[in-house]
């Protein structure tokens, strides 16, 4: 894995990486016509939520979205789990935290996971049941708390390697 993450955190990779997550997220996902919010970017819902959520979407929304959630949000995590376990590597604040890189790791799987769920409700509508509202819920909410932290743990991490590079100059 090690090798993974010296891959990752190359300048190229890191580069190439974060230009695919911001036009993703900026560009890409604001013009999925699915007619309502992703289930995705809430960071938990009822099952009333899916249920209103799946009616608003209706056929077409609920196609386009499943197709998103198989083809592009598979790729999406992969991208930017890259990023950030190659940004964590990279700016580490020593050799022995260099397990740090994993949780990004972590939460691309999770999210691929999530992805499972949202998917399998899409194709289930309107034959949903609650318990697996509460079981996609939970996944998606544990995604936004993983992803939190490794978000902050990269944006400590960056902010200490620029302010090393700016005393260690002067």
């Amino acid at each position: 894995m090690r090798r993974y993450f010296e891959f990752a955190s190359k300048t190229g990779t890191l580069i190439a990486t974060a230009l695919v997550v911001v036009t993703v997220l900026f560009l890409v996902f604001p013009i999925l016509a699915i007619g309502g919010e992703l289930l995705d970017m809430k960071s938990s819902y009822t099952y009333q939520e899916v249920m209103d959520s799946m009616e608003e979407y209706g056929a077409d929304g609920r196609t386009i979205y499943l197709l998103a959630s198989t083809v592009l949000d598979t790729v999406f995590p992969i991208v930017y789990a890259t990023f950030f376990a190659g940004l964590i590597y990279r700016f580490r604040a020593s050799e022995s935290t260099w397990w740090l890189a994993y949780v990004p790791i972590v939460g691309g799987i999770w999210d691929l996971l999530e992805n499972v769920q949202i998917a399998s409700m899409l194709l289930a509508y309107p034959e949903i049941g609650e318990t697996q509202v509460t079981w996609a819920s939970t996944f998606t909410h544990l995604k936004h708390w993983i992803g939190s932290f490794y978000l902050i743990v990269g944006a400590v991490l960056l902010l200490v390697a620029l302010v090393r590079k700016v005393f260690t100059k002067q």
